[in-house]
């Protein structure tokens, strides 16, 4: 997706309360379990044959390719401990809230006479479960990396720089180059 939406995965991930399935032949074991025993549905999946998902569950086949690798391990991590990783969002939404760390260009649109230049600044911030579960909304709806861009920027603009409303009341953040963003709930 975006780096905010890859952040938001990661974060998701950090919940996990068990680790991922190390071998090819329990990650594929883990996929036909979730898929409700169909080999068919766990190919498609990874675009393979159905004949070489069934050899990874048999364990005639241990060592996949690279690429398959990859897809394989990324199948099972959007597929492992869903109603974990759905408590924790639930937490965050409505009574935790989630942090925010960025380095990123930060520019204002603010009273005349002040600097509106933008500048990289590293910003660690919590927003609250309002924002949080905007953010979560907006993922689970298909939100482009610019809207989830959008809500972050306004959290950041109301907590941070403007002090929860406390000072700065005309000023609108503009939230671009991000550097990197890492999320925590």
């Amino acid at each position: 997706m975006g780096i905010l939406g890859d952040s938001l995965d990661r974060a998701a991930e950090n919940t996990f309360t068990r680790p991922l399935p190390k071998s090819a032949g329990a990650q594929m074991r883990f996929l036909v379990r979730s898929e409700k025993g169909s080999t068919r549905a766990v190919a498609r999946r990874l675009g393979v044959s159905q004949r070489t998902v069934e050899r990874y569950l048999k364990d005639q086949l241990k060592r996949p390719r690279k690429e398959l690798a990859g897809r394989l391990v990324d199948e099972v991590r959007k597929s492992w401990q869903p109603r974990v990783r759905q408590r924790a969002r639930q937490t965050a939404a409505t009574s935790g809230g989630i942090v925010i760390e960025t380095r990123a260009r930060f520019g204002f649109t603010a009273a005349p006479g002040s600097t509106d230049d933008g500048r990289l600044r590293l910003i660690t911030q919590h927003l609250p479960p309002s924002y949080a579960a905007r953010l979560f909304d907006a993922r689970t709806g298909g939100a482009t990396e610019r809207e989830l861009r959008d809500i972050a920027a306004e959290g950041l603009q109301e907590q941070y720089f403007k002090d929860h409303g406390r000072r700065a009341q005309g000023l609108m953040v503009e939230f671009t180059d991000i550097d990197y963003v890492e999320l925590d709930y």
